[in-house]
């Protein structure tokens, strides 16, 4: 066979192996969210923070005039009527985020602005000017694992002095959940990559969205206005799972990754994948008025958090 003809033959097998290969990374991309989903979704909690607050001299909390919560403001306009201890219902804000668990000891990994939601909060801020006698603390914190009938009550364990990221832990034992494993190797995260994220932005709304018109009014019915009433009975009736988004990285810095799968309030905390369905990177915020990039922390903070 002349030459000539023997370097084409080579060429087209180069070319052949490139394309196998690019088709092969396609195929990769497409499954790699139904791997992530079935293998770690059930790891993914649906964090309930609820915030009380206290004031810094008596310690007592501030309480509504009232035995339950008022459903909505005064029509008068004047405000609704609290004031400091008494036997009305506390003044209580519901924050909701996401968390997943990263030990068989029960420790799961979140924002720091999710367990303190305060933290670098300007309309906290600006609400706490107002009386700067009361402080914000955390009244109970639980996590809502997918397919457990119950919530299970947490600690905070540590929090991060580099980076927006928490520890908290609770007891987990017989519950048969599986501990995600972090990959912090620097060929982990590489810019132009497919990447899942799995969270509960928008909280409990997504949750609600998926229900029927009479699971609806059978939970508002049990949970009667209570926070906390509903996210027993969404655990109750095991409709708690965690809404999975997928996109690429877009750059790849020494203190975040920048991505384009789509996320929102809730999604905080939520664990971002590479295509190998390892954690590369923690949730921590969305660029406003712009969907297409949204922030995350490279895991390597997180292992630092959990070893000393």
């Amino acid at each position: 066979m002349p030459r000539s003809d023997a370097s084409q033959v080579g060429k087209l097998e180069k070319e052949l192996r490139a394309s196998n290969e690019r088709l092969q990374k396609l195929e990769t991309e497409k499954t790699v969210a139904e791997d992530v989903i079935r293998s770690y979704s059930s790891s993914v909690c649906l964090l309930h923070i609820a915030v009380v607050f206290r004031d810094k001299v008596s310690g007592l909390t501030l309480r509504y005039t009232t035995l339950t919560p008022p459903k909505s403001a005064p029509a008068d306009g004047n405000g609704l009527l609290v004031r400091i201890g008494g036997a009305g219902a506390e003044v209580r804000m519901d924050v909701l985020g996401t968390g997943f668990l990263v030990s068989a000891d029960g420790r799961i990994i979140t924002n720091h602005h999710v367990i303190e939601p305060w933290w670098k909060n300007k309309g906290i801020a600006e609400l706490l000017e107002q009386a700067p006698g009361l402080e914000p603390i955390v009244a109970t914190m639980t996590a809502y694992f997918p397919g457990i009938t119950r919530g299970i009550p947490l600690k905070l364990q540590k929090i991060s002095s580099e980076a927006d990221l928490a520890v908290v832990t609770g007891n987990i034992s017989g519950l048969n959940l599986k501990a995600m494993v972090m990959d912090d190797d620097p060929y982990a995260a590489i810019s132009g990559e497919p990447v899942v994220l799995l969270g509960y932005p928008t909280g409990i709304n997504a949750i609600l969205a998926r229900s029927s018109e009479d699971d609806l009014r059978s939970m508002a019915e049990k949970a009667n206005g209570d926070s906390t009433n509903l996210m027993t009975e969404l655990a109750r009736q095991k409709v708690i799972r965690p809404v999975s988004t997928q996109g690429h990285i877009g750059d790849v810095l020494p203190d975040k990754i920048i991505y384009d799968a789509q996320t929102t309030s809730g999604g905080s905390g939520g664990p971002l994948f590479n295509s190998a369905g390892k954690v590369i990177a923690i949730n921590v915020a969305t660029l406003t008025g712009f969907g297409g990039s949204n922030f995350a922390i490279p895991v390597r903070y997180a292992k630092r958090l959990l070893v000393h």
